[in-house]
């Protein structure tokens, strides 16, 4: 069954605040009139260019209590399958309503674990993705999917999403799917490419 809808969602995660650090530098030259030759223009700092590598980010709210935040595919599809990471760092009673967060580090994140991983970064409101965005929420045995950060983000924020597009039992396990929407790709009805991307990477026929 596939129906549009315009609903509140449950929220338990506090807002987060999130900013995109943007540098700039100015460009100073010498007097046209002066001996000296001008002075080195300082090199701009830049946003990090925008490709097609897709940002990641899955919250999964455990029915154990827990909320993993991952920000990698493949940690995220290993976890749904054996309900372990091979890396993590953990936080006891960190989450919102005093949740232990387990958070979910890559292989290469391993060599200077002093560094915050890209999850910690995300759950922190410290990244801040420039290019094509894919993530999940996992809660109360429903799948919600967004295919923006912005959408995500506003979710984080309001503790809602305003239009959703439902398919009942088309998760891996049977699970309901809530596609998450706004009052642009709403228009389109269903979310095909969303809905593709969603089976794709989890293997859905």
């Amino acid at each position: 069954m596939r129906k549009i809808q315009q609903r509140l969602l449950p929220y338990a995660f506090s807002a987060l605040a999130l900013g995109l650090l943007a540098g700039c530098a100015s460009q100073q030259t010498a007097p046209a009139a002066a001996p000296a030759p001008a002075p080195k223009a300082e090199a701009p700092k830049v946003e990090a260019a925008k490709t097609a590598t897709v940002d990641n980010y899955f919250l999964i709210y455990h029915e154990n209590g827990r909320i993993y935040p991952i920000a990698d595919a493949k940690n995220y599809l290993e976890f749904l399958h054996t309900g372990e990471l091979i890396f993590t760092r953990t936080r006891v009673g960190a989450g919102p309503n005093g949740e232990t967060l387990v958070f979910g580090i890559e292989r290469n994140e391993t060599s200077d674990l002093k560094k915050p991983a890209k999850a910690e970064l995300f759950f922190d409101g410290n990244y801040e993705p420039t290019g094509p965005f894919y993530g999940e929420i996992i809660r109360d045995g429903r799948f919600l999917v967004f295919g923006s950060w912005h959408d995500f983000k506003d979710y984080l924020k309001n503790k809602e999403i305003t239009f959703t597009f439902t398919e009942v039992g088309t998760g891996p396990k049977g699970e309901t799917v809530i596609y998450a929407l706004n009052k642009e790709t709403v228009k389109q009805g269903r979310p095909v490419k969303l809905a593709e991307q969603f089976k794709t990477l989890h293997k859905i026929k």
